[in-house]
């Protein structure tokens, strides 16, 4: 079996769709006249990129009955993961089975499931006529945390409202999945800490961020 590029004419995936509940993702598609079998590709979006000729072994084959009888292909996600999916047209050629890649990129979606929930709390102690306190930051998540999700601002006069609101500070350590209990930060009387996401735009979509009492 191999690849080949979708001539004008040659069937096409399209309409494909994802429906997300908790971990469990749906997808569905509209299959082209004459079509009775796919192959799916299911790739983690951080994995290193593999050209399409090297994931046949990543492939499953999935029927147009099984896909009506499942309403669509259903598969688990792992949480604060983003997947990317592929649908291909099995097409019987003369030189066998082929996989028809598609340069529109109708075949393909990108999926991830329902956020991870992060909760953090703070906690001062600062004596009498100490002119500094201690800050302990405590993080329950419920999923292991490597260390450059996650950052903490420090801000005099106020808590800071962003990254950007004053100096920001990156984790050396990662964090398991639970409770985490960090060495307290010494800091000046006046100063006050917010925790962030390091990169929204990487990890946004995949971690909630929560600050708790």
């Amino acid at each position: 079996m191999q690849y080949k590029v979708a001539e004008e004419g040659s069937p096409l995936i399209t309409g494909l769709a994802r429906m997300i509940e908790e971990d469990r993702c749906t997808l569905r598609w509209i299959w082209p006249a004459g079509i009775e079998a796919v192959y799916i590709s299911q790739r983690l979006m951080d994995d290193e990129d593999v050209p399409e000729e090297d994931e046949l072994g990543s492939l499953r084959l999935y029927t147009k009955s099984e896909y009506k009888a499942n309403n669509g292909y259903v598969c688990r996600l792992d949480r604060a993961r983003m997947y990317r999916f592929t649908v291909y047209i099995l097409m019987e050629r003369e030189e066998g089975a082929v996989l028809l890649q598609q340069r529109n990129g109708d075949n393909r979606i990108e999926v991830s499931a329902n956020r991870a929930k992060i909760y953090y709390s703070l906690s001062e102690k600062s004596g009498l006529f100490r002119k500094h306190k201690s800050i302990q930051i405590e993080v329950r998540t419920e999923v292991a945390l490597g260390s450059d999700v996650l950052c903490y601002v420090k801000k005099q006069g106020g808590l800071p409202a962003n990254r950007e609101d004053g100096l920001m500070y990156p984790f050396v350590a990662p964090f398991s999945g639970g409770r985490n209990v960090l060495p307290p930060i010494e800091v000046d009387k006046q100063d006050h800490i917010r925790l962030f996401l390091a990169d929204i735009r990487r990890h946004g979509h995949l971690y909630e961020l929560i600050a708790t009492t």
